[in-house]
Parts: C-alpha cells; structure tokens; sequence
C-alpha cells in the first residue's frame, strides 16, 4: 500500500527555532521552488533544513547544473523587513499555523503577520465580492459582517476595494484578518492605508509575499486560495460571471469549503456571478442567519490543535525505479492541455511516493507546469 502525495515519508519536524523559521523562508524562497514543491521536499526529507541540503542534488539530478539555494543572507534580510513592519512569522506546522489552512494541498508555507494572531483560532467565514460594488451590496456585505461577528465568527477578506473594505470595516469591533496580495507592508489600494493601519491594531493582516513586494495580476488567485483556506466557507455578495470573487470559490469548492452567494437581480451585470453560483448549488443567503445555519457556525466547536503541529502519518516502504526513465514516462503522459495527477499515477500505474519525487525533479527542472484541483501540464 503506497502513501498518498502529500503525505511524510519520512517523520515531519515542526520548525521550533529561528534557524528553522530560517530554513523554512530559505527553501520557499529558493528559484522554482512554490508551495507545492515546498510540501513534496518536506516529504520526501522529513524537515526544511534537510530538503534545503538535499536541494542541489534535486536540481542537478533533474538537470539544472547552475542552481542556487535562497542564501542566508537572503533570507535573514526578510525577516529582519518583516519586523522592521511589525509583523512576526509564522512557518507551516508551528502550533500557530491556522488549522484550516494547514489542511489544504497548496498550504503556504509561510505567513507574515501583523496585528492580533489570536484570531486565527476562531471559526473564519470569508466575503468576497464586486470591486465596483453598489450601494445596496456594500449595505449587505456589512449586514453579513455584522451579524456573523456578533455570532463570534471572524470575517476574512482581501482588502480589495468595494465587498471587501465594506467587510473589514463591518466586522473591525468584532475581529477581521484581511489575506494581502503583495507585502505585509505594502497596502493595495492605496485608499485602503486607513482601514488596514486600524486591521494592524485590531484585527488581523496577513500574507505570504516578503515584505516589499509589489502585488501584480499572478499574486491575487494565490492570495485567494489563502482566503478561502482559512475559512470555513466562502459569501459572495455581488461577483461578475468571470470575476476574482468567482475563483476563491473555486477554490473553497476545491478545499472542501461550503460555497454560498447573496443573489441578484438578473439584469445586473454585477450579480451574474452570485446568480450562476447558486444555479450549481451554491447556498442562497439573505442575511448572517442563513449562513449559520448553513455552517452550523454557533455550534461550531474549536478543534484542540496537536502539541507538535501537523503530525504526518507512519511512513511506508517506497520503491526506487529509474528516476529518469520514470520522468520520461510521465512527460510522455502528458500534452500542453492539464491532466490530473492522480490519472497518470493510475495510468503509469505508479506508487505515490515515487511519482511525487519524480514530478518534484520535473518541476525544479522547469518541465511542467502545476495548474489548480491537481492538475499538470508539460511545458514546451
């Protein structure tokens, strides 16, 4: 019997020290190395420290004669931007790492924080929705953020323009963590520096960008995975048919997360989005009740989170064929259109473990490409 992809061959070592917390930035900062790669490294080595050592033999075995871990030096100088912002690390399996987003494949393996980290250990419900938002759905989207902070739920947003401002400001007396695009010290839009300087005092900013970056078009789907991973579902209140708010609930669907929208009129363009939703199943809401009940949010226990992080499962026998030919076998598999993962392993007929390392070299190697919902694809 093999393990499945993300589970720890090898005994995972929760970071407990700042070298950890060093090791840790070092390898997610390392060139071609994303969250996914990140977990599969972890895996395969037990801890950050040791896939770090093991890095450059990856990529020399895949092929990449010239590669360069993330320095030392590199990395301390985040983490002395990060503080110079106020904001603390927090590393994926330190015993405050948010649970919800420990659980997702793509968990980011580090966030930076800033403001009241206890709120990531109450039950999250997301609002997402319109930049462009009208009157009458900024009115909702504050009337939702009110009453579920009044049920003691804290509202998570992106500190978007229009939904998510209405949501953040709604919910600032009650507790609100807002999931940042670019750098814990950058704040985008500019018209949002008030709302988030008052989320640092007493709510919650939070994300895995280091501090300095400049949010661009590729950082907001990561960003919205994070916002719909925190919580245990996901309102849009007002979303066009092709919009960001649409692709967080993609993602929540995609996680396991309860999916719901605030419907609309049908000749508004703003409501198209809501409106399909709840035609594919979506929950219908029209106030903070309708998501309680569909949450069970006032009977939502808070899980006891284990002592030492997340604990992987016993490890298993892994074979050791060919990593070349087994790389081959998997590129010959695939074509420029995204295939699942899981369908190679059952065509090739391959244990897990051995194809997650293989597809760990292809991807350092820069061969293919990872898409949403596990989903892969080879590059030219």
């Amino acid at each position: 019997m093999e393990t499945d992809l993300f589970s720890y061959p090898t005994p995972f070592t929760p970071p407990t020290t700042e070298e950890d917390e060093l090791s840790v930035l070092r390898l997610i900062r390392s060139r071609r190395v994303g969250p996914t790669t990140f977990h599969r490294l972890i895996g395969e080595h037990g801890s950050a420290r040791a896939a770090l050592e093991a890095l450059p033999e990856v990529a020399r075995a895949a092929g990449v004669s010239d590669y360069a871990t993330c320095t030392e030096a590199q990395a301390r100088a985040e983490l002395k931007a990060g503080k110079r912002a106020g904001a603390r690390l927090i590393c994926f399996g330190a015993a405050d790492y948010p649970e919800n987003l420990s659980g997702i494949d793509d968990a980011p393996p580090v966030l930076w924080a800033l403001g009241r980290t206890e709120l990531l250990t109450r039950p999250m419900v997301a609002i997402v929705g319109a930049r462009n938002a009208s009157s009458l759905g900024l009115r909702m989207a504050r009337k939702l953020a009110e009453g579920l902070g009044e049920a003691g739920i804290c509202v998570v947003s992106g500190l978007a323009r229009g939904i998510d401002a209405a949501a953040h400001e709604a919910a600032l007396a009650s507790g609100t963590i807002g999931v940042q695009a670019g750098g814990i010290d950058v704040i985008y839009p500019p018209e949002n520096t008030d709302l988030a300087r008052q989320m640092a005092e007493t709510g919650l900013r939070l994300s895995e960008a280091p501090p300095g970056i400049q949010p661009q078009a590729r950082h907001f789907p990561a960003r919205n995975r994070i916002i719909s991973g925190l919580s245990a579902g996901v309102v849009v209140v007002e979303a066009a048919p092709k919009s960001g708010s649409l692709i967080t609930a993609r993602d929540a669907l995609d996680q396991g997360r309860e999916v719901m929208a605030v419907p609309g009129h049908p000749m508004d363009g703003r409501a198209g989005g809501c409106n399909l939703l709840i035609r594919d199943g979506a929950v219908l809401v029209r106030g903070a009740e309708d998501v309680l009940a569909a949450l069970d949010a006032v009977r939502m226990p808070e899980k006891e989170k284990p002592a030492s992080g997340c604990m992987p499962p016993e490890p298993l026998p892994r074979s050791a064929p060919s990593e070349a030919a087994l790389a081959a076998k998997i590129l010959d598999r695939l074509g420029p259109s995204p295939t699942a993962e899981d369908q190679v392993i059952r065509d090739l007929g391959l244990g897990a473990a051995a194809f997650s390392r293989a597809l760990t070299a292809l991807e350092i190697e820069g061969r293919i490409e990872r898409h949403r919902g596990g989903m892969i694809s080879r590059l030219a």
